[in-house]
């Protein structure tokens, strides 16, 4: 669980980023964090003065055409900017997290998807800095028929850190199962150090019961956020998809861009 002192920073740094900025500031604030950060000022949607506060910004929606979804019924497009952490397979109940260090996927998945058999399948791992954009995006035309948020620690999820300890499973999280046409995905939302909130679009921790046949999402389609940097777990079935051969770990990836191809013939 997360500590005391971690809570107090998470809701101190919350507090900070929704303060309301005076028009006249707003530009040289968000000017100064990309600065600082490498994220694309140019890239963001309208006026700088529309956004209240730097929570605002770092959710800050991109201009039409930023992020071309990849195109064709054969790929899974990515659904988030930031860079590979771990490419691989599900290895006896594990995935590889870094340096050798593998964590449980059942622990992660906190029980969402106990029917499916997991091992062999892919596993894919992105890390999302400051810089990058926080929303996320449908990979495919999907419904969440399920949707677990998970109380945990808030370490650090930079890559330093994932190489000393095992955090992926243990960390606050948001466990989604996607259903598609063919065959499950699971898409992990893990928070991390300042990050105390993970949003789901017209899916709350309360109405997670309500679902029903679930919630339909476009391929691109917005589907959550972050609201601070943090990590996503991506992980299907054996014989469903396989990671791009142009992807190594270390690489940077975009939203939208080609992640994996389906192997599943569409139903």
């Amino acid at each position: 669980m997360a500590t005391p002192l971690r809570m107090a920073l998470s809701r101190l740094t919350g507090w900070a980023a929704d303060r309301k900025l005076p028009n006249a500031l707003r530009a040289p604030v968000y000017r100064a964090y990309c600065r600082l950060t490498g994220a694309d000022i140019e890239e963001a949607r309208g006026p700088l003065e529309i956004y209240p506060s730097l929570g605002a910004f770092f959710v800050r929606r991109l201009v039409d055409g930023a992020r071309p979804i990849a195109e064709g019924d054969e790929w899974l497009a990515s659904p988030v900017d930031g860079r590979f952490q771990t490419i691989g397979t599900v290895d006896e109940g594990s995935v590889l997290q870094a340096k050798g260090r593998g964590y449980p996927v059942r622990q992660m998945l906190a029980g969402v998807g106990e029917d499916v058999d997991l091992d062999g399948g892919a596993a894919m791992t992105i890390y999302l800095s400051p810089r990058d954009y926080h929303r996320i995006h449908s990979p495919a035309d999907v419904r969440v028929v399920d949707a677990r948020w998970v109380p945990g620690a808030r370490y650090s999820v930079a890559p330093a850190v994932l190489d000393r300890r095992d955090v992926l499973a243990i960390n606050e999280r948001c466990v989604l199962r996607l259903e598609s046409a063919r065959g499950p995905l699971f898409l992990v939302l893990v928070g991390a150090l300042n990050v105390g909130r993970i949003r789901v679009l017209g899916i709350s921790p309360a109405a997670r019961a309500e679902l029903g046949d679930g919630r339909e999402f476009a391929k691109g389609a917005e589907l959550a956020r972050f609201e601070m940097g943090s990590t996503i777990v991506l992980i299907a079935p054996p014989g469903v998809l396989e990671p791009d051969e142009r992807w190594s770990v270390g690489d940077a990836i975009r939203m939208g861009a080609p992640l994996a191809r389906w192997l599943a013939p569409d139903a």
